[in-house]
C-alpha cells in the first residue's frame, strides 16, 4: 500500500519527532548525502542511487518513498506477482477497495464489510504512532523550490512527481459499477457488482 508522495513524507517528518532513530536518520541526512546512501544501505537496498542531502524537512519521507516505490517497480519489472493498493483510493471507498483487494487475493468478497470495521480504530492508538501525538506537530510546508528539488529525485528513480496524478503502475483500482483489477499475470479483469 502506498499513499500521495506529498502526504507520506510529512507523515514521516511527523513521526521522526516522536521516534528517536528516524529523527537522527533525518538529522545525520541534512549533514550529508553520504549519510543517506548508509542509511538505505542499512535497509537492505542499493544506497548508491540514493546519496542524497535531506536539506528539507520533506527530503527523508521522498527519499523514503522513492526507495519503497523504486523497489516495487523493480520487482514488478522483473516478473513477481505484486499489485499495489492506494491509500487515498482505500479511505475514499472502503467497501468496494476491499472487495478488489479481496477478490485480488482470491478470498471471499463476503469478508470485505468486516475489513471496513477495521478503519474505525486507529491502528496504532497506544502507542506512541497515535494520531493524538503526532497530529499536534507542524506540517512542513511544500515550496515551490522544494518541490522542484524533490521532484528531481522522484524523477530519478523513475516515480511520478509531486503535482502529477501518483498513480503507481500495477495500483488497484475500482469504478462505481464494476471493479477493474489486474490479474496476477498481468491481465484486466472487472468484478461487476
Amino acid at each position: 500500500m502506498y499513499r500521495d508522495v506529498v502526504t507520506t513524507a510529512k507523515s514521516v517528518y511527523r513521526m521522526s519527532m516522536v521516534l528517536p532513530s528516524t529523527r537522527l536518520g533525518s538529522l545525520l541526512g541534512y549533514l550529508s548525502g553520504h549519510m543517506t546512501k548508509v542509511i538505505v544501505d542499512s535497509m537492505g537496498h542499493d544506497g548508491s542511487d540514493f546519496c542524497v542531502r535531506l536539506d528539507n524537512e520533506l527530503s527523508a519521507g521522498v527519499l523514503l518513498y522513492a526507495v519503497i516505490a523504486g523497489s516495487y517497480l523493480d520487482l514488478r519489472r522483473r516478473g513477481f506477482d505484486i499489485s499495489a493498493l492506494r491509500y487515498e483510493d482505500l479511505v475514499a471507498r472502503p467497501l468496494d477497495m476491499c472487495r478488489v483487494l479481496l477478490e485480488y487475493c482470491h478470498l471471499s468478497v463476503s469478508l470485505a464489510e468486516l475489513a471496513v470495521k477495521a478503519f474505525d480504530v486507529d491502528s496504532q492508538r497506544n502507542s506512541i504512532l497515535a494520531k493524538s501525538v503526532i497530529g499536534h506537530f507542524k506540517e512542513p510546508q511544500l515550496t515551490r523550490q522544494t518541490k522542484t528539488k524533490l521532484n528531481e529525485l522522484l524523477m530519478k528513480h523513475g516515480i511520478p512527481l509531486i503535482g502529477e496524478p501518483g498513480i503507481i503502475e500495477g495500483t488497484l483500482s475500482c469504478s462505481c459499477k464494476s471493479i477493474s483489477c489486474i490479474d496476477r499475470t498481468g491481465y484486466p479483469f472487472t468484478l461487476v457488482q
